[in-house]
């Protein structure tokens, strides 16, 4: 059984503390080097986005232009767009999910 009035040792928290930071680091650097597709419910729209969040392009059907108004058009391009932050959010929490856990257990 461990004392709990023991006092931890400084330098193997500090140590435990930079590995956690690096991995956080890591993980970060990774995340904004995803790229993620996601697309409208009927593929009318496909939009990309990188991992820090930003969009490099959103491809519209030519079907799409002519077949709906530009009201219509831009709730599907939002349906497109909120889909890839979803996606991108998922994708994130994956990705730290084991630095979260660990975490949990300290």
């Amino acid at each position: 059984m461990t004392d709990p009035y023991a006092v931890p040792d400084m330098d193997e928290l500090l140590a435990q503390v930079r590995k956690q930071t690096e991995e956080v680091q890591r993980i970060q650097r990774t995340v904004e080097a995803m790229e993620v597709k996601a697309h409208s419910r009927q593929n009318e729209v496909t939009v990309t986005l990188r991992g820090d969040g930003r969009f490099t392009s959103i491809d519209i059907d030519p079907r799409a232009i002519r077949e709906y108004d530009a009201r219509n058009l831009s709730e599907i391009v939002l349906e497109a767009v909120n889909a890839g932050l979803q996606k991108l959010a998922e994708a994130s929490n994956a990705k730290f999910a084991p630095v979260i856990s660990a975490a949990k257990n300290v």
